[in-house]
């Protein structure tokens, strides 16, 4: 695979990773317009590994405080919201169940994913599936942006809105529905401000990626990786990092003032672009 084709194809989960486009159907795309050979799952794994390393160490801070807050201490960085910084101790103690919220939230694609894994990895990786899985999210998407009310944040979260933006999480199983896309939309109904919603669809999205990556991982020791795909795999774990680090920090600022829609615009045009391409190829 051409060391070219491996930084595209890392700057690409980098970005669309994060972005509530869909990361699995750009891969899924790029390879498949351009007649690039599959790279494997090797190589899938290094991108999912530079993303996950991207969002742990962006979140660090809140995810220290999390556990802090989850085992009943109190957190060191006040870091679980932009609008917690200023906050007292008393009242960021209140959200103690935050890390519980998150362990249930994850609960649905973890039991949807172990059930459907063969499906997700062979039957559902078609154009055709994330053509259509792009603009059926839009139409929800565009919805939460209409209806929402934008007044909660993570202090907000209950047990009921962890579990519905988790089987929402689930959905994104299907490529072209996107994880952020689907949780985002989610808290969106639920009148959480667009910042809030992003900041929990990156925490919540971090076990799954990590349990995949890890579960993924198991089969594969450095014996195992051929010598032409060492350098590739290094490669795509770090530009992805990069990349995906810049995304979430852009995203989370690109939403203090900006809105969903051109998200909605691409997720409908790319959608209706591909249907054509690949009912043209039928």
């Amino acid at each position: 695979m051409p060391l070219w084709q491996v930084i595209v194809l890392a700057v690409v989960q980098g970005i669309t990773e994060w972005l509530p486009i869909s990361s699995t159907a750009h891969l899924i795309l790029f390879p498949w317009l351009f007649g690039w050979k599959d790279p494997g799952l090797l190589f899938d794994i290094a991108l999912h590994v530079g993303t996950l390393i991207a969002v742990l160490l962006y979140f660090y801070k809140t995810w220290l405080d999390l556990l802090l807050l989850g085992l009943g201490r109190n957190p060191i960085f006040l870091s679980l919201d932009s609008s917690s910084r200023n906050s007292s101790p008393t009242d960021l103690a209140r959200q103690r169940l935050l890390f519980w919220f998150l362990v249930v939230g994850t609960i649905p694609a973890a039991v949807i994913g172990w059930l459907f894994e063969e499906q997700v990895a062979t039957t559902l990786r078609s154009p055709l599936v994330v053509g259509f899985a792009l603009i059926a999210v839009a139409i929800p998407m565009a919805w939460g942006e209409k209806v929402s009310r934008y007044r909660k944040d993570l202090r907000s979260v209950t047990w009921s809105a962890a579990l519905w933006i988790g089987m929402a999480q689930a959905l994104a199983l299907i490529p072209g529905v996107s994880r952020s896309g689907s949780t985002m939309s989610a808290a969106l109904f639920l009148d959480f401000r667009r910042e809030a919603a992003a900041r929990f669809s990156f925490l919540l999205s971090t076990p799954i990626i990590a349990g995949a990556s890890l579960k993924a991982l198991v089969g594969i020791r450095s014996q195992d990786i051929p010598p032409e795909m060492r350098l590739p795999f290094l490669v795509g774990i770090i530009v992805s990092g990069l990349v995906g680090y810049a995304t979430i920090s852009a995203l989370l600022r690109f939403l203090q003032f900006g809105t969903f829609k051109i998200f909605i615009y691409y997720r409908v045009i790319l959608g209706i672009i591909v249907l054509a391409l690949a009912f043209s190829s039928v």
